[in-house]
């Protein structure tokens, strides 16, 4: 095995909530009030749509606002890796990624361990460092093995993922993986959004089964695959190994995804270095110490909210 690689869950697509729109000559992030599951083909009209995205359209009756999924470990930090992340604007790649207790920062000298003190201590970052998730996940039956991965900078989501899943995993006796499950858009209200609708994800069993009816579904699936032989923890433990091999997770042809989901947030324009250099130019790099004509103070952003507050309603920050 290649050290220095992060050995990865293989990806089949992804599921977003929002895409990037052209108006007036300039590729701006847009959010939806739905989800959308892509291939991992980009075209110049954006990320091209996955079959599995028009079947269970059909099966809500319009709007995807929530998606049958199932989950690939046991272990619920396998599946939903969360940390503070802070990428280059330059290059797009990972510059330094932490806990809150101790971060793997890279360099002119190499990679460095040191202290993570978390974003609003940091002096290094000067507030440009962020929470920033990716979800794996298992759709339909066709590939057992073949993850659709969801990217979020969302505290909701995250905060509300990780609870959701340490909760299954006790209540089923660990059989996280073996779960029927269902990744649902909900929405909220804050004083950060002006009382506007925000929407954030949410993980809840299958429609139609109540929790006692998913930890049975858990169990029956468990002793199924028992007797074929398939072995959940020597899956999890090689996992583990996988993630462990590399200090970032992001490989350089993954910032495109990374960086529409910092982007969204900010409601900024996707900037004209990477339109020409990024994938179908429509991605740019990500988030770097601040420099002059960097992101806006978090006073600058509260203003401009309040001045587009008749715009749609954005993911919750």
């Amino acid at each position: 095995m290649l050290k220095g690689l992060a050995i990865t869950p293989p990806v089949i697509g992804r599921i977003s909530i929002g895409r990037v729109v052209e108006r007036n000559g300039k590729r701006l992030p847009e959010k939806d009030d739905q989800f959308t599951v892509t291939s991992q083909v980009q075209s110049r009209e954006g990320w091209l749509l996955h079959p599995l995205d028009e079947s269970l359209r059909k099966a809500t009756g319009g709007k995807l606002r929530s998606i049958p999924v199932q989950m690939m470990f046991n272990d619920p930090t396998l599946n939903l890796r969360a940390d503070y992340s802070l990428f280059d604007r330059t290059t797009g790649r990972p510059v330094c990624v932490g806990n809150g207790e101790t971060c793997k920062r890279s360099g002119a000298e190499g990679m460095a361990t040191l202290p993570c003190p978390s974003p609003n201590a940091c002096e290094f970052s000067n507030g440009d460092c962020k929470a920033y998730a990716r979800l794996n996940v298992v759709i339909g039956d066709e590939d057992a093995l073949g993850s659709f991965v969801l990217r979020t900078s969302s505290y909701n989501t995250i905060r509300t993922l990780a609870a959701r899943l340490q909760y299954f995993q006790a209540v089923s006796g660990g059989l996280l993986a073996c779960m029927p499950l269902e990744l649902k858009l909900r929405g909220k209200s804050t004083t950060m959004s002006f009382r506007t609708a925000i929407f954030y994800v949410d993980l809840v069993v299958r429609s139609g089964m109540t929790l006692e009816d998913a930890i049975i579904e858990a169990k029956r699936v468990d002793d199924s695959r028992r007797v074929s032989g398939f072995d959940q923890d020597g899956l999890d433990e090689a996992a583990r190994k996988g993630f462990a091999n590399g200090a970032f997770e992001d490989l350089p042809e993954d910032v495109p995804a990374v960086v529409e989901e910092f982007y969204v947030e900010q409601g900024s324009q996707i900037p004209p270095a990477c339109e020409s250099g990024c994938p179908s130019g429509a991605n740019a790099s990500a988030i770097a110490p601040r420099t002059e004509g960097s992101p806006l103070s978090l006073a600058e952003k509260l203003h401009a909210k309040a001045a587009a507050h008749r715009t749609p309603a954005p993911i919750a920050p």
